[in-house]
């Protein structure tokens, strides 16, 4: 596939195929995209296989469009925007493999119903010891 046309919102980057559709995904995958300006965003090339900002250091695939995961779930979406999480201790915390905790928040691996409750369980479970935590 071949997409062109770039442009943005808040939430998402959309590009348009030869045919006029047009595809997104969320700019939580890109982070370095996300808090880019206006004039970096538009500064990208197009390569036989994406797109990229040389000065973001930042590369999209064309294949990357057709992903079905173009915003993320719940729980991808929470480390995604709270990066201060230690996600290998998340991991330990509840009992799998950091590598796996990863590949899971960024979209490489897909968790079981089962296990992205734990998770979201898990999370809950942090924001409630948040929530009871008082300074005397």
């Amino acid at each position: 596939m071949k997409l062109s046309k770039l442009s943005f919102d808040k939430d998402f980057i959309y590009a348009q195929d030869e045919k006029g559709r047009i595809y997104k995904q969320s700019l939580l995958w890109y982070p370095a995209l996300m808090s880019a300006t206006d004039q970096q965003r538009q500064n990208y090339s197009v390569g036989f296989g994406g797109f990229h900002w040389r000065d973001l250091d930042e590369d999209i695939s064309f294949e990357s469009f057709e992903y079905e995961d173009a915003v993320p779930s719940t729980f991808q979406e929470f480390f995604l925007v709270h990066k201060e999480i230690n996600v290998a201790e998340f991991a330990k915390r509840i009992g799998i493999n950091d590598t796996l905790m990863r590949n899971y928040i960024n979209g490489f691996k897909k968790p079981s119903k089962m296990r992205e409750q734990e998770i979201i369980n898990a999370i809950h479970q942090i924001g409630e010891e948040y929530l009871a935590f008082c300074i005397v």
